[in-house]
This record gives structure tokens, sequence and C-alpha cells, in this order.
């Protein structure tokens, strides 16, 4: 690679080639990136992306690959992961500042311990919360939204800009810095968000924390690769249908299978990896459930998922159905 010495010398933070992406994604799947680099400050993030601009080389930006897809070739460019090396929170009264590349069960877990409420719903759902904050993330009909005062995000050009919650144009699973990520949009990248919490005895907290938990482990496929829901829950579809699970499982294709890629035999929302799943098996079997669920009842499903494509750009995985 003729700018790997280049991009050693920047101090833009820990730099692997040809790095496999499966390593880097909860559903263990993805070819080789040119590059992946770990920054773990905003100053290495921006060198890092001004770098990318200057060699005309496709950069995408990634916390724990909870909610991605991989091409099976990989992506031929940079991959920016905002992982370990940029977590980390502080806490003032009820206000906590948080930065993106913090896992999200330790942090819940801690506030509970310290008495902060608000974000017991995101207990189980294993991903960065810079991650959460892009697709607005939660559970029981809840949403990490509903906490945030503020975020401070990074833009391509390499400037820093704190946004106002009704700046971030939330709304259900999506926000101004997901639909950024689309190709041809400027996009931003969330550095780290201010919440406001609430005060509640930590033991109601804990005991709140493993109520979710246990009725995750009772739902979900937790021991097997798979990026969590798969298709999202419009609320038009949810009103006359239904959950996407129960839209899937009334279908009849629990267990559908596309090479190792299959529906779950536990949550029809969720698509496992048997083992050797790839890309191209996920894809044909989304393809496969949004048209047989087409059919039934009259609607297409969209999908929580992005899909990372060889050139580095994201969109909906099904966008990308075969």
């Amino acid at each position: 690679m003729n700018f790997e010495k280049k991009l050693r010398s920047l101090s833009v933070g820990e730099v692997s080639l040809e790095e496999p992406l499966k390593n880097h994604c909860s559903w263990k799947i993805g070819g080789p990136a040119d590059a992946l680099v770990e920054p773990g400050t905003p100053e290495e993030a921006a060198r890092l992306l001004l770098f990318a601009r200057e060699e005309g080389l496709p950069l995408i930006v990634i916390g724990r690959g909870t909610n991605l897809l991989f091409s099976d070739r990989g992506i031929r460019g940079i991959v920016l992961k905002l992982g370990s090396r940029f977590a980390g929170w502080s806490v003032s009264g009820r206000t906590v500042i948080v930065r993106s590349g913090q896992w999200v069960p330790r942090l819940v877990r801690n506030l509970a311990e310290g008495g902060l409420s608000g974000l017991e719903h995101a207990a189980g759902i294993p991903g960065s919360f810079g991650g959460l904050v892009a697709m607005n993330g939660g559970s029981l009909r809840r949403s990490v939204s509903d906490n945030i005062l503020f975020v401070t995000a990074l833009s391509r050009d390499g400037g820093v800009r704190q946004f106002s919650r009704e700046e971030c144009a939330f709304s259900y699973r999506t926000s101004l810095f997901q639909n950024a990520l689309r190709p041809g949009r400027k996009g931003w990248i969330i550095l780290e968000a201010v919440l406001e919490c609430g005060e509640e005895d930590p033991s109601t907290l804990r005991r709140e924390l493993l109520r979710v938990l246990a009725e995750r482990k009772g739902k979900f496929p937790l021991k097997q690769p798979n990026c969590g829901s798969v298709f999202t829950n419009a609320p038009e579809i949810y009103a006359e249908a239904g959950a996407p699970g129960k839209i899937v499982e009334e279908t009849g294709l629990k267990g559908l299978r596309a090479g190792d890629a299959q529906v779950s035999s536990l949550h029809a929302n969720f698509i496992v990896n048997l083992g050797g799943a790839t890309a191209r098996d996920v894809l044909t079997l989304m393809g496969e459930i949004r048209r047989r669920v087409h059919r039934r009842i009259g609607h297409w499903l969209a999908s929580e998922v992005l899909y990372a494509d060889e050139e580095g750009n994201l969109v909906p995985a099904s966008e990308r159905c075969l």
C-alpha cells in the first residue's frame, strides 16, 4: 500500500493494514479493509479525515459494528473505528458526558450503580454509544434521544460543532447523523454527547437491569453471531400488521436459510450466522424475506442494518438485497 508510511507518520492512532472486517462486527462477516485506524482523540480523527480527503480515499466510520454488514470484498479505503481508545464518560450531578466509543452495557450498568436512571432500556444493546446515538437506538419503545441534551460531532472537513437535541433530527431509529452517511451527503462523526439522567435508588435500577437482561436472554439468539434486529419497526406497518418479528414469523419464515445465514428459530427479526455466512448470504435471505412479506401484507420491510460496500458507501441493507 503506497500510503502506508505516510499514514503511520501522521499520528492518527493505531493503524492495521489488510484488516479483516469480520473481526470488527457482531455478524462476523466481511472482507479486509485496506486500512483500519483507531484514533484516541478528536485531533487524531481530524488528521485522518484530512489525509483521506487529500489522497482521495474512501473512508467510513464505525463503532463496534453491531448494526453493520460489510461487503465480502472488504473496503478499498480506510475504516475509522471509534472503539475502546475513544471511550469514557464523566458525571456532574445528573449530567453525563459520554464519548462515542464507550461500550453501552458498561455505561448503563455504571450509571445505574450511581443512581442515575434513563438508559436501563439499553442495558442489553452490545454496541458503542456513538452508534446508539446515530441510530437513536433503544428498546421497550424507548430511545436514547429521550435523555440527550447535546451532541458534539466532527465534520468531514475537520470542524467541530455542537448540536442541540432538536437539531439532531431524532425520530424512530434514525437521526441526522445516520442520514448523513448516505452517499452524496455531508457526514458528521459523533464525538460525544451530553445526557440528562434521572435519579433513582440503585437497588431499584439494578432490579430493572436484571429484568431487561433476562427478557433479552429469553427472546433473542445471543449465542450466535447476529446484528440484533434486522428490520425496522415502522409505526405504520406496526399499526396494521405488528412488529417485524411477528410479521416474519407469521409469514412462516423462521428457520429459512440462504447459505449459512438463517432466520433465527428464537426470534424471527434476527438473522444468525451459522458459522460461515457471507454478506451475499445475508442479502439473499433478506431479499427473500422482504418479497414473501410483501406478497402477504403489501408492505416492504426496511432494514435497521447498514451495508458497507467495497467503495465505502453506507446504505440500508434492504436497498442492496438480492
